[in-house]
């Protein structure tokens, strides 16, 4: 491996130069800084014992103490709530391999419950840890209520991305309502919330179970903590296996453009899901068309795109949301009717597309059953509107990782003028990402900034290069973004699942080579792909 390493550091110096950061010896120092504040924290003492829930009942549960603030490691702690699936195989055991989950803002051990971490040759030679980061779950959660009814009423009154400019300014009193509740009510904890935080607490749970290095898995932002993780802790990485890529320059220092990119994502996915829903029919797919001539509102679709490419679809989707921006639409009649607002329809042509198997057939039923109007089923727009509602308390974490991450102007009146810049023509998607972050224009940024926080260069000086995994066609995290991961990296191989849809990457082969990478830090062939299991739409 020991070329890798003239190449990363040749890396390293050419975008130290470029970015104008002065000599490697500058950046060396606010790394080890960084390090060194984490070394002097106490290693968590972890009490390894059987869970008491049902659904974590083959697990084991375990609370690891750390520091609030790592500048200050002798201060104020908070509990990391962590589980492990230990190794089946332990005279073979490697280690640990830890995971986290996605967000900012999921639950590790939420996602924990509902089966196997991982199977296989995985789950035989590693115990696997998950954990709730600080902030999330059951990790010091950030409040910005009074209470679990106060936070509902609040979320339910949100109209992201809003359609007017009375939505508009609603919604910059409704973001800065949300920064001074956030600020009333978790004030110690959110100048401490970075990403620099959470990989620091990794390092922390590395050391508590023994490890020298650390071995590492996590998709979409779990991505970015390793990013973090790798470029903080480079000598102290094992293996980093991650997939759904973020790209750490964007997502740190330009996240205007990391919702551009996002956006773009979305909108070619939700291209391709028009055009295999098309080919399905409407017996796999219900938003396809009828044996009758297929509607055409706009009036712009040519002959030979009906049948194939799926724009007949894209334009009645298209109708069906220039009517929703009018007003809400009621699905049914009587007292059973479902009235559906605009925004509750945005969320799902955004979130529903994450996943092809069960996600993309839901939303179809949605979509037809939604331009079907007083004809529709209300019972079954509702159930599929519940079954994708975001929980408030994922919103609190979400926005308070990502404004302590991410770089926004101050000015929440600002977000109209961005939101037209980013969509151009169509604004759509980019308006549903940038307005979920509004508040990060009011946060209670700490005095100076946070001091803490690490913009890169993202360059793994790890003896073993990071395996990156990204779908083909994925509706946030696009190929884009995990090419351009790889080049931040640069100590890292990227294997794109072709034909791959939606935001999970797992399919066979990725299986098969992460175990590989994993256990015997076996990397595949440089431009090395997989293919997807399954298309959408299929049985």
């Amino acid at each position: 491996m020991r070329g890798w390493r003239i190449v990363v550091v040749a890396a390293l110096a050419a975008t130290l130069a470029a970015s104008g950061c002065g000599t490697p010896k500058k950046h060396e120092q606010a790394v080890a800084d960084l390090v060194a504040q984490a070394d002097a924290a106490p290693t968590p003492r972890l009490d390894w014992a059987p869970c008491q829930e049902k659904s974590l009942s083959k697990l084991q549960c375990a609370t690891a103490t750390v520091p609030v603030d790592y500048a200050h490691p002798d201060g104020p702690t908070l509990g990391l709530a962590l589980v492990r699936q230990p190794a089946t195989e332990q005279s073979r055991r490697i280690g640990t391999l830890f995971t986290a989950a996605g967000g900012p803002g999921g639950s590790g051990i939420h996602w924990a419950s509902t089966g196997p971490m991982f199977p296989g040759e995985i789950a035989r030679r590693f115990d696997v840890v998950t954990f709730d980061q600080r902030g999330v779950g059951r990790s010091s959660p950030v409040r910005c209520f009074a209470d679990a009814e106060a936070e509902q009423r609040f979320w339910a009154g949100a109209s992201i991305p809003p359609v007017n400019a009375e939505q508009e300014a609603a919604q910059a009193r409704f973001s800065r309502d949300l920064s001074a509740g956030c600020a009333a009510d978790s004030a110690a904890l959110l100048p401490h919330l970075t990403t620099v935080d959470a990989a620091r607490d990794l390092d922390l749970l590395r050391r508590a179970v023994g490890d020298k290095r650390l071995t590492y898995e996590g998709g979409s932002y779990a991505s970015y903590l390793g990013e973090v993780y790798g470029a903080v802790f480079g000598d102290r990485v094992r293996a980093l296996s991650l997939s759904s890529m973020i790209d750490p320059d964007a997502y740190t220092s330009d996240t205007r453009a990391e919702i551009a990119a996002a956006a773009t994502g979305t909108d070619e996915v939700l291209s391709e899901f028009f055009r295999l829903c098309a080919q399905a029919g409407q017996s796999r797919c219900a938003f396809a068309s009828t044996g009758k001539a297929p509607a055409d509102p706009i009036g712009q679709i040519r002959s030979d795109q009906k049948a194939s490419d799926g724009a007949d679809l894209r334009a009645r989707d298209l109708a069906l949301l220039d009517r929703l921006r009018q007003g809400p639409v009621v699905v049914g009649e009587g007292e059973h009717a479902r009235t559906v607002s605009y925004a509750d329809v945005i969320s799902p042509h955004t979130l529903m597309l994450y996943d092809p198997k069960d996600g993309w057939p839901a939303l179809a039923q949605l979509l037809a059953e939604l331009e079907r109007g007083a004809a529709g089923n209300p019972d079954v727009v509702r159930a599929i509107l519940d079954a994708n509602a975001v929980p408030p308390g994922f919103l609190d974490s979400y926005t308070a990782i990502s404004c302590a991450d991410n770089t926004f102007p101050r000015e929440p009146e600002q977000w109209p003028a961005m939101a037209k810049e980013l969509g151009a023509d169509d604004a759509t998607f980019s308006s549903f990402w940038l307005y979920l972050r509004q508040a990060c224009a009011s946060w209670p940024t700490p005095q100076g900034g946070y001091p803490q926080r690490y913009a890169g260069p993202w360059i793994l000086r790890s003896d073993v290069p990071a395996l990156l995994f990204n779908n083909r066609f994925d509706p946030v995290t696009p190929l884009t973004a995990a090419r351009k991961a790889q080049q931040a990296l640069v100590n890292a191989r990227l294997v794109v699942v072709e034909g791959g849809y939606g935001h999970d990457t797992t399919v066979d082969c990725t299986r098969s080579l992460q175990e590989r990478y994993l256990i015997d830090q076996q990397l595949p062939a440089p431009g090395a792909t997989c293919k997807a299991d399954r298309a959408p739409f299929t049985d």
